[in-house]
This record gives C-alpha cells, sequence and structure tokens, in this order.
C-alpha cells in the first residue's frame, strides 16, 4: 500500500486541490470520536446535533464550562472556513450557552467553505457540541501504513496545531516516524519512546505512552489505514485528549466492517466518483479537459504527467486496473463523457495482466453506443495486441493511434488547442 500522505500529497501539489478527496471512506469528526470512545481514548465530552431544536434545552442536557461547536464535514480548515450566507468559521467557542443555538442555526443548512472544500462549499447536515478544553500544549500524532517500511508507522510531532506538511516542510526536525512491527505492535518501549518525544513528561508520558496504545489498538482493530490526531493536546488540569481526529479505512475491510462503512456519507462525495467505486474504478475528476483512461496508477499518473509536460491539463485521474472487462470500459467512458469540460480522451493501456483486445473491444462498444463526438487518442501495448489494433483498425470508427505515450500525448493534446 503506498503512503497514503506521500501519494496523496504528491498528487495535490502536482494537480489539484480536488486530490484530497479521494474515494476512501472517510469519516465525519463526530463519528470518529465515538469510535475513538469506544477503544478507551480520551476525549472531550459531546453530542451531535441535527436539527438546531436539540439545543433547546442543552443548559440541562449537556452542562460544561465552555462549548466548542464545530459544523460536522468532510474537510479540514473550518474554523478558518466561512458560509454561503457569510457567516464567518466552522468553529465557534463560547461560555454562554444561549449563544449555542443560535450558532447552530448559522452552519445547518448552510454551505461551509474552507480551502479543502470545492469552490460552492459542502452543507453542514450535523454539528458536534463538545466540551471545550484547556489546552497547554499541542503534539501531532499518527499511526498509517507506509510500504517503505513494509507495515504501519507512527509519524509523531511536538508541533501539533497545524499541517504537518508545513511542519516536514519547514522543521522537519520536528517530525519522527517510528515504524511498529505488525506482530509485536506498539510495544510499552514503543510507546514511551514516542511520549518522550513528543515532549511529555513526568506522569503526563504514561498517560500518553497509554493514549498512544490506545490509539494503536483502534488502529489495528477497525482496518484504518491512517489515524490522525492533531492536537493530540495536553490539558491544564493534566489530561492527555485526543482533540481533533482523522480515520482512513482500508476497503477491502468493508466485509469485517460493514458497521463503520454505513456511516459513509457519499452525499459530499463527486458522484462520479461514486460511480467509479461502485465499477470497481479508480476515478478522481481534474480541472484539465482531456479525459485519461489508463490501467494502473504508476501509468496514470505518468499520463498525467506527461500531458501537462506537453502543455496539456488532464481532465481526470481514471485507473480501470487489471482485471477490467468490456462492460468496465465501457463504464470508464460513460464517466469520462459525462464530465462536459472532457474534449478529448486518451486511452492508455500496457497489457501485462490486462489483455489489450479486451479493452479494444470496450472502446469500439462504448464509442458506437455512447455516440462519442470528442476526438479519441489509444495507445496500447503488451498482451494481445496485435489482435487489439485490428480490431480497432476493423472498426473503422475516428480513433487517432500512437505508437508509444509521448507520441500519444503529443497527439491528444493537439486537438484541444
Amino acid at each position: 500500500m503506498v503512503s497514503h500522505l506521500r501519494f496523496a500529497g504528491q498528487l495535490c501539489k502536482l494537480y489539484a486541490p480536488s486530490l484530497n478527496q479521494v474515494r476512501h471512506l472517510n469519516l465525519l469528526e463526530c463519528h470518529s470520536k465515538v469510535l475513538l470512545q469506544n477503544y478507551g481514548v480520551n476525549v472531550q465530552k459531546f453530542v451531535i446535533i441535527e436539527d438546531p431544536q436539540e439545543a433547546k434545552d442543552l443548559q440541562n442536557k449537556f452542562r460544561v464550562d465552555e462549548y466548542a461547536v464545530k459544523a460536522q464535514i468532510l474537510a479540514g480548515g473550518r474554523g478558518k472556513g466561512h458560509f454561503n450566507t457569510g457567516f464567518k468559521g466552522g468553529v465557534h467557542i463560547t461560555k454562554d450557552v444561549s449563544k449555542v443555538q443560535p450558532i447552530i442555526q448559522q452552519m445547518l443548512g448552510n454551505k461551509l467553505i474552507t480551502k479543502q472544500t470545492p469552490k460552492e462549499g459542502i452543507e453542514v447536515k450535523k454539528v458536534m457540541i463538545a466540551e471545550s478544553v484547556d489546552i497547554t500544549r499541542e503534539t501531532y500524532f499518527s499511526i498509517l501504513m507506509d510500504r517503505g517500511w513494509n507495515g504501519p508507522v507512527i509519524m509523531a510531532s511536538p508541533a501539533g496545531g497545524m499541517d504537518i506538511e508545513k511542519v516536514a516542510e519547514e522543521t522537519p526536525h520536528l517530525i519522527k516516524t517510528f515504524p511498529v512491527d505488525i506482530f509485536e505492535g506498539v510495544t510499552p518501549e514503543i510507546a514511551t519512546d514516542v511520549a518522550l518525544f513528543l515532549n511529555f513528561e513526568g506522569d503526563m508520558r504514561e498517560k500518553a505512552a497509554t493514549e498512544i496504545k490506545r490509539l494503536y489498538d483502534l488502529f489495528l482493530n477497525v482496518d484504518a489505514t491512517q489515524v490522525e490526531i492533531n492536537p493530540l493536546a495536553e490539558t491544564s488540569d493534566g489530561q492527555v485528549v485526543s482533540v481533533d481526529a482523522k480515520i482512513n479505512f482500508d476497503d477491502n475491510a468493508n466485509f469485517r466492517q460493514k458497521a463503520i462503512f454505513q456511516l459513509d456519507d457519499k452525499s459530499e462525495t463527486d458522484p462520479q466518483e461514486v460511480k467509479a467505486a461502485e465499477n470497481n474504478l479508480n476515478y478522481i475528476r481534474l480541472d484539465g479537459n482531456i479525459g485519461c483512461m489508463v490501467n494502473g496508477a504508476g501509468l496514470a499518473m505518468a499520463t498525467l504527467d506527461i500531458i501537462k509536460l506537453h502543455g496539456g491539463q488532464p481532465a481526470n485521474f481514471l485507473d480501470v486496473g487489471g482485471g477490467v472487462n468490456e462492460s468496465q470500459v465501457h463504464k470508464a467512458f460513460e464517466i469520462l463523457t459525462s464530465d462536459p469540460n472532457v474534449k478529448s480522451i486518451l486511452v492508455n493501456v500496457f497489457g501485462g495482466i490486462v489483455n489489450c483486445a479486451t479493452i479494444a473491444n470496450g472502446i469500439i462498444n462504448a464509442t458506437k453506443s455512447l455516440k462519442l463526438t470528442v476526438p479519441l487518442v489509444v495507445r496500447l501495448e503488451g498482451t494481445n495486441v496485435t489482435a487489439a489494433r485490428k480490431l480497432l483498425q476493423e472498426s473503422n470508427l475516428p480513433i487517432t493511434y500512437a505508437g508509444d505515450l509521448d507520441e500519444a500525448a503529443l497527439k491528444v493534446v493537439k486537438t484541444v488547442k
């Protein structure tokens, strides 16, 4: 499995902010907090509100010294965001319980816009009211699967409460990676070493180590690919609290984690990404006008790179995978052509596991049934490629052929200039 931070980070920098929304099951913060609680992780007290009337008698139902009112969407930067109504901030702190309900009314049903949302924002359907904690120090803690270490690693930094990418760029010495043996798990020694690096001292170090072990238990038992706590905070009353959490899950564990996967809210996801996932395709919409259908994530990224190198702009990342059939090729073309920004399509397939003839038949059927009107450039190589090329040539369809990827990229870019 490719490191989520490295893979997603590289894609985001190269292509588009929308790649932050790679199709994985992501839980709202409030749902993540419930999971944390189930594994004994220390979190603030909280309630989930879906109707402002539910906050009417909050003083009796949920009494705390200070309230944190947080809009629940699958995007970061909520505190600095703004609503389509002009209301500022997706996170508000107040000691006055009478102000909580009006804040909720400003949030629910309106769209919150942050640096990680689409331009139009995302509608807020849930608000979490949590006990505000007096944070004296913030740290960063995450567990993720990393191919480089052949298993899970802990990534930690004493510089919490900010973007870990910024910490890595400006102060890399403040980030440390701790590999975890999948058979031994997080031992007391590892947990203590991490707590020490995070600058927890005295009794707080033991409390932090306990939280770290509980977070790893969660990571393992829910089939997570990433558990990110930012901040893992030290409070004025001597507690270690997971204040904000993000959890990503292994899609292949759906059969084991049915209750968790039922929490997936697809309403915030591009409908075409949902449709692609339903057909075992990997699709991400980008900002360009050249639709791409490729087999294999590495080849897909290389294709996107070479299109940009020749002055074009890819409209999507679409990987049909190694076990693709004709029906999936047809679905892939449906998804590509449903994007009005797509003015040309490039198919780049290297047939190892994939039979090029299967791809060719899929292209022919899709082109005919969808009455394809945009230019189509095809580069095929590998298993059964001679038969595939013959099928395409005898179809008498307006297809431009290319002998290699560089030629294919040049030809497709010319069609949109």
